[in-house]
């Protein structure tokens, strides 16, 4: 029977994954800063969990007692286990890692440490591009000097 421990471990063997408690007391799993599984830990040992489905998959599931599409992302083929013995422990392993899939093949490639917070205070490329024409418009319109007599200090 898979409880939260194993869930977890499962979830924290794939590439890139990572946890978070974005809210109270729901445990997420993410890849490259998205989620692809959800589980709230008030629940105790067994608890709900939410997950990525394929849109084939989503309807066969929801002819499952015990899986419904999930709050607020379903229409996006997300399903809610009612808990995660609702399906055989082999199973939901097979959705944990289809929902990681899934989920991974649209995550952004690079999400490491320190290159986000770099681009955002980089300055854009058009930006510098607006201003090197803008300088460069500037010293066209700019009056020449006209060699002539130096004035006194």
């Amino acid at each position: 029977m898979p409880d939260v421990d194993s869930i977890r471990a499962l979830c924290l063997s794939f590439a890139d994954a990572t946890e978070d408690m974005p809210w109270e007391n729901d445990l997420c799993f993410k890849v490259r800063g998205k989620i692809f599984v959800g589980m709230p830990l008030s629940d105790g040992r067994f608890p709900r969990i939410t997950l990525k489905c394929s849109p084939d998959r989503f309807h066969e599931l929801l002819e499952i007692e015990g899986i419904s599409p999930a709050a607020y992302v379903g229409r996006y083929k997300w399903v809610t286990l009612a808990n995660c013995n609702v399906v055989p422990a082999a199973q939901l392993e097979d959705l944990i890692r289809q929902s990681y899939e899934l989920v991974s093949a649209t995550a952004p490639k690079k999400a490491a440490l320190g290159t986000t917070a770099l681009k955002k205070n980089a300055p854009k490329k058009n930006a510098v591009k607006r201003a090197a024409r803008k300088t460069t418009a500037a010293k066209k319109a700019a009056p020449k000097k006209k060699p002539g007599k130096k004035r006194p200090a």
